[in-house]
């Protein structure tokens, strides 16, 4: 029988605020740990890379050690209050942002595995979205609060047995995600030696063209003959209709981190029509606000303003993909020097930002090796996102008690 324990979290943390600092003391320094990656990260990441000018006494009072808990104290929306990340080392001459709280435990009972997923769990969280919901203002956690937090905890066995079974995914769920920071690296050199340098033909014949001297036989063209770039709609004129299932609509924040999540909005697929719905595979551009190009994996959705979606006219993917962001670094300084609010590049842009297009035979030799990183890619972030699902349907059952870990072959 698993038996789980209720504790106030004051009976097994003591409570720190965290570090505040000027503008001036960030860019160079010792570690700083931020409200972004304490929102974003079950776990504190390897290695923090934020610096921020500190003393001695200050790295002493803000210090980040195994088993101490991050919890983001203030927010704007309900979803960011009480956002938490777990040290699972220690972090040497490291401090922590003021707006967020450390909990230091007070003994050894309680696994930094199993409360890092703990308090992500809906069973937690839900305090939280309580919380800022009866807030007038901006919502910010006071350290009583917090500290009078009810949790239930199951033995140390237990709980070593539910992270390591969540553990387990997120551990290939990590591994895809380097073997595909890999081949993106793989896939950038050889466009970069084809496309850019052309090391495969230095010693072939070349002739002059608007770009300089390529390879004779291929072209120069523009992005926007490549591809069609269409944009998405505003998606808050498509809600679902009254018993319709809706599609989760993809922003800008949608493709920054990869999936949708119950925050996103929903807008009708019968409204919209086929040709503004994506699919796993498709690539996108965000051309306003945070310019980035990325192939989607996460699942059917439906395209909002400010992004493209990038369809090949009679070139593979991967060509098209490339391209885009070989220009993406260009894009994102016109839309900067542009920006008066929000910077974003106009359609021009497109016509303007050439590329290099070889003859059929060498677009067949390059395709072999091209094609075929681009579709493991995808296969790997599909993968990671099945993996992510199933943590996420495991975690609420594994922190109810609903599912107990010994109906859990492992």
């Amino acid at each position: 029988m698993e038996e789980w324990k209720e504790y106030k979290l004051g009976d097994l943390y003591d409570v720190h605020n965290g570090l505040s600092k000027g503008g001036s003391f960030f860019g160079s320094g010792y570690p700083f740990l931020s409200f972004k990656i304490v929102f974003n990260y079950f776990f504190l990441p390897n290695i923090l890379t934020d610096l921020v000018q500190t003393t001695e006494k200050e790295r002493s009072t803000f210090d980040i050690k195994r088993g101490d808990v991050f919890i983001t104290r203030t927010s704007e929306t309900a979803e960011e209050l009480g956002m938490s990340s777990v040290a699972l080392k220690d972090y040497p001459n490291a401090t922590y942002n003021g707006f967020t709280k450390r909990l230091r435990p007070k003994n050894n009972y309680v696994v930094p595995e199993f409360i890092g997923y703990y308090l992500r769990s809906y069973k937690f969280r839900s305090i939280f979205y309580g919380l800022a919901s009866s807030m007038s203002t901006r919502a910010s956690l006071a350290n009583g609060d917090l500290l009078n937090m009810k949790v239930s905890i199951p033995s140390r066995d237990i709980q070593c047995r539910i992270a390591a079974i969540l553990s387990s995914l997120d551990d290939k769920i990590e591994v895809n995600r380097k073997i595909n920071e890999n081949l993106e690296q793989q896939a950038q050199a050889l466009f970069k030696s084809w496309f850019v340098d052309f090391e495969p033909f230095k010693n072939g014949e070349f002739v002059e063209s608007e770009l300089g001297m390529i390879p004779k036989g291929w072209k120069v063209e523009s992005l926007s003959s490549i591809a069609d770039y269409i944009n998405g709609l505003a998606m808050q004129k498509y809600r679902p209709e009254e018993g319709e299932k809706g599609l989760p609509v993809l922003k800008i924040k949608e493709l920054g981190q990869g999936r949708v999540d119950d925050n996103s909005e929903f807008c009708s697929p019968t409204s919209i029509g086929d040709k503004y719905i994506i699919r796993d595979g498709d690539i996108i551009f965000s051309w306003s606000g945070t310019l980035m190009v990325k192939v989607w994996c996460g699942g059917k959705c439906g395209l909002n303003q400010h992004l493209f979606v990038v369809l090949p006219k009679d070139y593979q993917k991967w060509f098209v993909y490339q391209w885009t962001k070989y220009h993406l670094d260009n894009f994102i300084r016109i839309a900067k020097d542009k920006a008066v609010t929000m910077g974003h590049i106009k359609r021009g842009e497109l016509d303007k930002a050439k590329v290099v297009i070889p003859d059929s035979n060498n677009l067949t030799k390059i395709n072999a090796l091209m094609e075929p990183i681009f579709n493991q890619m995808i296969s790997y972030e599909l993968e990671s996102r099945r993996l992510a699902e199933l943590r996420d349907t495991l975690l609420p059952k594994l922190m109810s008690g609903e599912l107990k870990v010994n109906d859990i072959p492992y």
